[in-house]
């Protein structure tokens, strides 16, 4: 069986993987200072949880846009496992398709497994939308060629901006607002108002702007924890896909396969 760890700038997702199908998935707060060892700990007690052993997993594979975290679990990899781990964009494990930006060596390795997991799933351009401590949009064009996208701040990360650095402002849950209206009555509508609608003006605004530039029909795929909210309350994308990067690393993680 395939282990997936997908290391983001706010959490790390640990996938087991038997063949494409995602058998069981685990989420663990980023801290690059995290050792091989404690990783471990939290890890194998949690594989024996869902009834598998250490000796299921054949291959690991790595994904991470925090590069210090790179050791640490190369290190749980070998020490625990013994299983010398694959590291996304690097080797055997080269991305495969065209960066056709400025800087390829730039591209955070979320945004190349997106890229690669919505071109083999979906047809035509596409406009990819990551809602992760940053919010990203990336377009694949019709042949899986990379070529650019936008970075804005993730909405918690608006959020908590908002509040630390203002005197009375409460902190609030993300939701959509019970109205439709974009007046609000009171302090609390109106930050609710302001990050929800706000945040929906902005990714309409975004995508019609890229479709625009693309001069093509473009499919708009969304992924990251927001997505199925702002789903549920518009009609921004085509499609959701919560595994876009989970798929991404079991796709690369095949490829390298010897």
């Amino acid at each position: 069986m395939l282990l997936a760890a997908d290391v983001g700038n706010t959490n790390v997702v640990f996938a087991l993987f038997d063949g494409r199908e995602i058998k069981a998935r685990w989420r663990i707060a980023t801290d690059a200072r995290r050792t091989g060892d404690e990783y471990a700990v939290w890890l194998l007690q949690l594989l024996n949880l869902e009834g598998y052993e250490r000796r299921d997993i054949t291959q690991i594979i790595i994904g991470s846009v925090v590069p210090r975290s790179i050791h640490n679990l190369t290190v749980l990899s070998q020490k625990y496992f013994a299983v010398e781990p694959v590291i996304a964009g690097q080797g055997h494990a080269e991305w495969g398709f065209e960066l056709d930006i400025e800087q390829p060596s730039s591209l955070g390795a979320d945004r190349a497994l997106n890229a690669l997991a919505a071109h083999a799933k979906y047809d035509g351009d596409l406009i990819v939308i990551d809602f992760g401590t940053a919010t990203t949009f990336d377009m694949v064009d019709f042949n899986g060629a990379y070529k650019g996208g936008i970075i804005s701040p993730g909405i918690n990360l608006s959020l908590d901006a908002l509040v630390g650095n203002t005197a009375k402002l409460p902190r609030i849950a993300i939701e959509k607002p019970a109205s439709q209206s974009v007046i609000g009555r009171n302090t609390e509508q109106q930050m609710l108002i302001g990050v929800f609608w706000g945040y929906v003006s902005l990714i309409e605004g975004l995508i019609e702007r890229m479709k625009r530039e693309i001069g093509r029909p473009a499919k708009v795929v969304a992924t990251g924890g927001l997505a199925l909210l702002f789903d549920e309350h518009t009609n921004l994308f085509d499609a959701v896909d919560s595994d876009l990067t989970l798929d991404g690393l079991a796709i690369l993680a095949e490829r390298a396969s010897p």
